[in-house]
């Protein structure tokens, strides 16, 4: 969300249990309009935070040029003093899914995950023994990249594609209709796009690669793993993934405020699939 919603993060989000304090809230808006001015970012936002056991990593993010691959991450634990956060390895891409354990907040802890006999296609990657080990800080960017990959959303329209390949806000946007508001399709995935864009074209009757670039999200498998709602006497859409309990996404209805936000302990639920099969 950015630093506008970021104190109205009751308003927004509290009846889905994921708020900020007062306090929390007012000190992180003042550190983060100091990140902005000195990194002359365009915008920045607070992207949420992953709880530990110790500490809490609270993570923001800006970018100067291109909203989509241009954005650059932050990390704090007292909400004041911010870190860059690494570029997620492949190695850690592989490891994090596999530990167990919960965040600690202490980004210098590493951790000993334990690999089992048979899966011998991560022993083959990492050409590694059984015991590897992961530090905290690699693991907590892996996290926000695998979230970042497959939760975070923005509505149809919101982001605009130049002829010059960057990607910027659409200043045009005035939000979604409430029935366009209903529907998975008119909500992207804010990633690179994966599918190619001739996928893309037929999905839609009025496609138009400037704004239709990213992937929607009605394709997701299984179907179901995303839960839409029609709140707040119908003017608030919230979009929550199951994959990720604790994302939240919400938009007011007709109008271009949009935003998400993240409280978990970083944890993915891989039995979606099977909870959507039996139930």
């Amino acid at each position: 969300m950015d630093l506008e919603s970021l104190l109205n993060t009751l308003e927004t989000t509290a009846h889905s249990g994921q708020v900020l304090t007062t306090e929390e809230g007012i000190v992180l808006y003042n550190s983060l309009l100091l990140l902005q001015n000195e990194n002359h970012f365009r915008n920045i936002y607070f992207w949420g935070r992953i709880c530990g056991v110790d500490k809490d990593y609270f993570i923001a993010y800006g970018y100067v040029k291109d909203a989509l691959l241009g954005r650059i991450f932050y990390y704090s634990t007292n909400c004041t003093d911010w870190g860059l956060l690494p570029q997620p390895s492949e190695k850690g891409k592989i490891l994090t899914p596999l530990c167990i354990t919960k965040f600690q907040g202490d980004p210098a802890l590493v951790t000993d995950i334990l690999l089992d006999k048979d899966e011998t296609s991560v022993e083959t990657v990492l050409n590694a023994p059984q015991v590897r080990q992961l530090k905290e800080e690699d693991r907590l960017a892996c996290t926000v990249h695998l979230i970042n990959e497959e939760a975070v959303i923005v509505p149809r329209a919101a982001l605009f594609k130049r002829p010059d390949g960057v990607v910027v806000e659409n200043l045009s946007f005035q939000g979604l209709e409430r029935l366009e508001a209903q529907e998975l399709k008119t909500y992207l995935h804010y990633r690179s796009p994966r599918n190619k864009w001739n996928i893309n074209l037929l999905t839609r009757s009025d496609y138009n690669y400037a704004i239709d670039f990213l992937d929607t999200i009605d394709t997701d498998i299984p179907d179901g793993c995303w839960s839409i709602h029609i709140s707040a006497g119908g003017i608030l859409t919230v979009l929550k993934s199951l994959y990720w309990p604790g994302f939240i996404f919400y938009h007011k209805i007709g109008t271009p405020k949009y935003g998400y936000v993240y409280f978990g302990n970083g944890k993915k639920c891989i039995d979606i699939p099977f909870m959507l099969t039996f139930f």
